[in-house]
């Protein structure tokens, strides 16, 4: 009966990992398909090595020259002389030409913002529009600002739904206490323009519950009086 324990108790042999069999396997895939391979690693240090190049030699570079150009346009537009600052003065680029030229980086994208600005300013529209729109940012102000600059120059075009439409999307990019109860504001007084009376009421509500303590929130009571919406 001991000798029958004894061989109950010992381990059956299994089919284990056949790590040098798996090793074998490997090498015949890695001989049959290294020319693949072997393209697919260089493929893949190609593109992590182009990145880093470009990186250094191309994006760092650009950004610096963009800063540089960008210079002499930024001090024209700080004294309001949006054409000098729009095309530059003959030896020093202006927002167009740094815009067209370094678009990509930080310092051209927010040429193309200073751009829209000026043709605002110099009361050429469509174009602030269309310069304004090729601008994008994350900066939670610079975004909604540009948004709500595209409102005032549709509203100036006499386009008041979509100068409505800018508003709105200025106003609730990034709720803040900063823009968003200007820009609110500014929606509700084109709808009033617009004869959309009950759409505006909705809009100084908004102003007034979200943003009380700001100065448009403050007037609220006395736009929805003037609208018949009369506080008890």
């Amino acid at each position: 009966m001991a000798e029958t324990k004894d061989k109950a108790a010992t381990p059956q042999p299994t089919k284990d990992f056949d790590l040098e069999a798996s090793m074998h396997r490997a090498e015949d895939f890695f001989f049959k398909n290294k020319n693949v391979i072997s393209i697919a690693v260089l493929a893949v240090v190609v593109v992590v090595g182009g990145f880093f190049a470009y990186n250094r030699f191309v994006k760092q570079p650009n950004e610096t020259k963009a800063q540089e150009m960008v210079f002499h346009a930024q001090n024209y537009f700080a004294v309001d002389s949006f054409k000098l600052a729009l095309n530059g003065d003959g030896n020093n680029y202006g927002f167009l030409q740094v815009a067209e030229k370094y678009g990509s980086t930080k310092a051209g994208n927010l040429a193309k913002y200073s751009a829209g600005v000026c043709y605002i300013h110099l009361g050429e529209f469509q174009k602030g529009i269309d310069m304004l729109n090729s601008f994008s940012s994350s900066d939670l102000l610079l975004q909604p600002t540009a948004y709500g600059l595209i409102g005032d120059a549709y509203m100036e075009m006499n386009k008041t739904a979509e100068g409505i439409e800018a508003y709105k999307k200025a106003a609730h990019y990034n709720d803040n206490e900063l823009t968003s109860p200007v820009y609110l504001f500014r929606a509700g007084q084109a709808l009033e323009k617009a004869g959309k009376a009950q759409e505006a009421i909705t809009i100084y509500k908004e102003i007034k519950e979200k943003f009380p303590l700001t100065n448009e929130g403050r007037e609220m009571d006395k736009y929805l009086a003037r609208l018949g919406d009369v506080k008890n």
